[in-house]
């Protein structure tokens, strides 16, 4: 028997003897949590689909999801959207338990819908990615489990590839900040020769003013080329 139908059992057997009512809750919610995210956006589709928000008071789906259920817009966005695309491209994932089967995260579920709307089929030509790397992330997404951590890594030079020159002037940034943190650093160190100090803080402001500067040459040269 699986693991969730014996805690479904469990529930109801203690239900039945009228065990406390807060054992039966959190039996219930160890069947859940682990479709927990599924669950709950497959009730707010049919809350939307059936707009039988205005039937509880509210003007529009998004107000009733901000004052009744206290999720923001882009979490209501990011559960439904997802579910459309597990019930879209992956409909038997639907049918796993989160126990004994693994259900990927919303926001793995979340990267894979996104990806697919850069990346539309049509029928007047083909993907701008090749069907065998869609195929790779629906693998990695449905199958695998992969966090989006992992995804993002694997499938963002595919699915969203940056500008010419954008991680030369993110090497840039990351650098300048860097100068920032230890100019900071140096000047709450106590004990060291103020010469040494100065020395050292003049020297880490004409390499930051150098790194601003050539990020600006950079950004001007790409935008030329852009």
């Amino acid at each position: 028997m699986a693991t969730h139908q014996r805690l479904g059992d469990l529930a109801e057997a203690l239900e039945a003897e009228g065990a406390d009512e807060l054992r039966v809750h959190v039996v219930r919610r160890a069947r859940e949590f682990k479709r927990s995210w599924v669950m709950m956006a497959e009730a707010l589709v049919e809350v939307r689909n059936r707009e039988s928000y205005l039937d509880w008071g509210y003007e529009d789906f998004y107000t009733y999801c901000s004052l009744e259920l206290q999720l923001k817009q882009a979490t209501a966005d990011k559960l439904t959207g997802s579910y459309v695309a597990l019930k879209r491209h992956a409909p038997s994932v639907l049918k796993r338990d989160g126990l004994n089967e693994r259900i990927p995260t919303c926001d793995a579920v979340d990267y894979f819908a996104k990806a697919l709307q850069k990346n539309p089929s049509n029928d007047g030509g083909e993907r701008a990615v090749a069907e065998e790397v869609v195929d790779e992330l629906r693998h990695a997404v449905f199958e695998e489990g992969a966090p989006v951590s992992d995804l993002r890594k694997r499938f963002n030079p595919v699915f969203n590839p940056k500008p010419a020159g954008a991680e030369q002037m993110d090497t840039l940034r990351r650098a300048t900040a860097a100068v920032r943190r230890l100019e900071r650093t140096i000047e709450e160190i106590e004990g060291l020769p103020r010469p040494t100090v100065r020395a050292s803080l003049d020297a880490l402001e004409a390499l930051r003013e150098d790194l601003s500067a050539l990020l600006e040459r950079t950004k001007a040269q790409y935008a030329k080329t852009g």
